[in-house]
């Protein structure tokens, strides 16, 4: 062999080995960078991530304040276990009694309609037999807002009922824990005291004093432990973007006669009842709100936020970041929305009850879609005069498309979803136009309130539907910061 080959596959053997070795190398730091990224996603959620925010448009790219940290890298969507969501999705979906799309059966009618400005973004749900308790059922509305808004709701819509469900029975179960420590004390001094059943689920017997049941007691905890862990948890999601995104929820859970509500954002819950005449009065259960509350302002505020109106909106107040006219948030609570939550905005519900009885028919939740133009009065009457309860929430929907249309022809109609309960339902009675509980038509891609009967606590009153969100705040002057918003909204 001459020196020449021998030399060349020297060479040759060299670059193999050289090559070899610098992939084992680069593996090695592939593998390190994986394992870094993932510890960076576990220590900071992507609704918090400076890369991750989503600039409004033909605005100037704001700091809101937040720095971002140096060469960090940006994570690939849906780092979060997407197929695991996936997953849970499809089970959840065959769950006995949880109707999630346009339907109804014996006790609930759904309806929900995309409007003119583009995805729906509007959720709702109804869940019967609720923790496995025959007698508790579960309903909520959700209108999301931004570019993620419709992922953000249905994400809620999903996960929010499980966690109240979860905190539900972790509180039941510590009030048994702490009766049981009580009743072991009577017990141990000669008392005889019958143990209850702890294990008994479809209904549960509740010791209430005048206005404060046990249940309301229980429940609001649930609600408030809740709400806090969905808002947390929405932090942390790869591949839904909360910080310029977010959603209402109007939510409730009726057992026997207990109704409890929990409530964030403008969606709003009303109840069909009747008067000492038998006329049918409408009881709004939910405040909308919205940042024109001067509670609600006074808190903004504090936190260094900004509540004003635009000029031409002069009744709609939005919420603005500190040194940036932006993102102009028409409701002072909800889920998501992580640009406003350091000054003002926050998740936690309204959480009121009220003891049904016999002449209570029926509860209305809806989207703003539904209410900024009919009145509660205008929708009770609609829902109590339909074809068929199977009908009733679609009724609605279509007689908002029409006020739509009338009052506004020049704006876009806005989504709207609706959810009708009906209260001591004689099932005989409606079986005939059940409607099989069939989804159909849409595809699936903190203190006690007394509310005046039948006032209508909204906003929006007389101005012609304006987005949620603003992706193209106009600048306002200095001295009109603080000028509260005129016209029929203040509250």
């Amino acid at each position: 062999m001459s020196t020449s080959i021998r030399s060349n596959l020297v060479f040759s053997a060299r670059s193999t080995t050289d090559s070899s070795i610098n992939n084992r190398v680069f593996d090695s730091f592939a593998g390190l960078e994986c394992i870094l990224s993932i510890i960076r996603a576990l220590r900071m959620g992507s609704c918090f991530s400076a890369e991750s925010r989503s600039p409004l448009l033909n605005s100037p790219t704001p700091t809101l304040d937040i720095k971002k940290k140096k060469n960090s890298r940006k994570r690939p969507p849906g780092l979060r276990s997407s197929s695991f969501d996936h997953r849970r999705e499809e089970q959840l979906h065959r769950v006995a009694g949880r109707m999630f799309l346009n339907g109804s059966s014996e006790i609930a009618s759904l309806f929900t309609q995309q409007g003119k400005k583009g995805t729906n973004q509007d959720a709702m749900i109804v869940w019967e037999n609720f923790g496995s308790r025959t007698d508790t059922v579960f309903c909520g509305v959700f209108d999301g807002h931004g570019p993620l808004g419709h992922m953000v709701a249905k994400r809620v819509r999903d996960t929010l009922p499980l966690k109240l469900s979860a905190h539900w029975e972790v509180n039941l179960k510590d009030s048994n824990d702490v009766l049981k420590e009580i009743m072991g004390s009577f017990n141990s001094e000669g008392t005889s005291i019958n143990s209850p059943n702890v294990e008994s689920k479809p209904s549960i017997n509740f010791e209430e004093t005048d206005n404060n049941p046990e249940i309301f007691q229980t429940l609001k905890q649930s609600f408030l432990k809740a709400f806090k862990v969905m808002d947390r948890e929405l932090s942390m999601y790869a591949n839904v973007d909360c910080f310029c995104s977010g959603t209402t929820a109007v939510t409730l859970i009726k057992q026997g006669q207990h109704l409890i509500i929990g409530n964030i954002g403008d969606s709003r819950a009303v109840l069909c009842t009747r008067d000492k005449d038998n006329s049918r009065v409408a009881v709004q259960l939910t405040v909308d709100l919205k940042p024109n509350l001067p509670g609600e302002a006074e808190r903004i505020r504090k936190c260094k936020g900004r509540v004003f109106a635009l000029r031409d909106e002069p009744e709609v107040a939005r919420v603005w970041l500190p040194n940036h006219d932006s993102p102009g948030l028409a409701m002072a609570r909800a889920f998501g929305d992580f640009c406003l939550k350091d000054f003002g905005l926050i998740s936690v519900p309204e959480v009121s009850y009220r003891r049904l009885t016999e002449k209570d028919e029926f509860v209305v939740l809806a989207t703003d879609g539904i209410w900024d133009v009919l009145s509660n009065e205008e929708v009770i009457d609609i829902v109590a005069c339909a074809e068929s309860h199977a009908h009733a929430a679609q009724a609605v929907v279509e007689s908002a498309v029409r006020a739509w249309k009338q009052k506004y022809p020049t704006s876009k109609v806005d989504d709207c979803a609706v959810v009708c309960l009906f209260l001591g339902l004689d099932t005989s009675a409606t079986s005939a136009t059940r409607d099989s509980g069939k989804n159909v038509e849409e595809d699936e891609s903190s203190s006690t309130m007394n509310l005046e009967t039948g006032k209508d606590w909204s906003a929006l009153e007389g101005v012609s539907r304006l987005n949620t969100l603003l992706t193209l705040p106009r600048f306002v002057g200095e001295d009109e910061e603080n000028c509260e918003p005129e016209g029929k909204g203040n509250v």
